[in-house]
């Protein structure tokens, strides 16, 4: 099946306390999205890229696109009011017959095995969505503010890309919003599909505070 991925970038990254989107932001000389594209190019030259942008920064878009020469052509959509109108909307643009991942675009260090093993798992079963395992302890707010200890072990931390078959996922997206859809695995299960879950890798942050985009630096000084 063809491949195809949505790289989701349609917020303004308010917490980074800048005025240019996160997303845009440089990371070794280029903005964190041209890092983002350039690791799945990697995976699959041949692969569709959907770039989701604030249609607000359209213009930086197809400029930085230019100016760092990236050797696809890469479709545009523009984001929603939320996450899951950005993505909704994306989806509009691909065929029923594809694997389609979703990945942020501040997530710029995904490994190529963690995208290989995704876009395999959804081969497969439909779908693959990546986790790791938390390395400090755990607690949870009860309703009185309490903090009851978790198993660590049993927790965890889930990743993108998480990569569907297309035409289910596309018709998971015609479910009615709510607030537990804060990706696309839970519109996916809350539609009645299994997912399947498989390790990712550590270095796979997602950047969104200042302190992220200097791990993000360090992290591709050591690859």
């Amino acid at each position: 099946m063809k491949h195809f991925v949505v790289i989701v970038a349609g917020g303004a990254g308010s917490r980074m306390g800048k005025d240019l989107p996160k997303q845009f932001l440089p990371l070794h000389n280029k903005p964190i999205i041209i890092h983002t594209i350039q690791r799945f190019l990697a995976f699959d030259p041949d692969i569709r890229v959907i770039a989701a942008l604030p249609k607000s920064h359209l213009k930086m878009w197809e400029a930085l696109s230019e100016m760092h020469k990236i050797s696809k052509e890469i479709a545009v959509t523009f984001g929603g009011e939320r996450r899951f109108d950005t993505v909704k909307n994306a989806l509009e643009a691909l065929p029923d017959d594809a694997l389609v991942a979703i990945h942020d675009a501040v997530r710029p260090i995904v490994s190529i095995k963690t995208i290989a093993k995704s876009f395999a798992a959804a081969e497969k079963t439909g779908s693959g969505v990546p986790y790791i395992l938390p390395d400090s302890s755990i607690r949870f707010e009860e309703e009185d503010g309490s903090l009851t200890p978790l198993n660590r072990e049993k927790v965890h931390i889930i990743q993108t890309p998480q990569t569907f078959d297309a035409a289910r996922l596309k018709a998971a997206y015609q479910l009615s919003y709510q607030e537990i859809f804060t990706d696309d695995a839970t519109v996916w299960e809350s539609a009645g599909n299994q997912l399947t879950f498989f390790e990712g890798n550590v270095e796979n942050i997602k950047i969104t505070f200042p302190i992220d985009l200097k791990i993000a630096e360090y992290l591709l000084s050591h690859e």
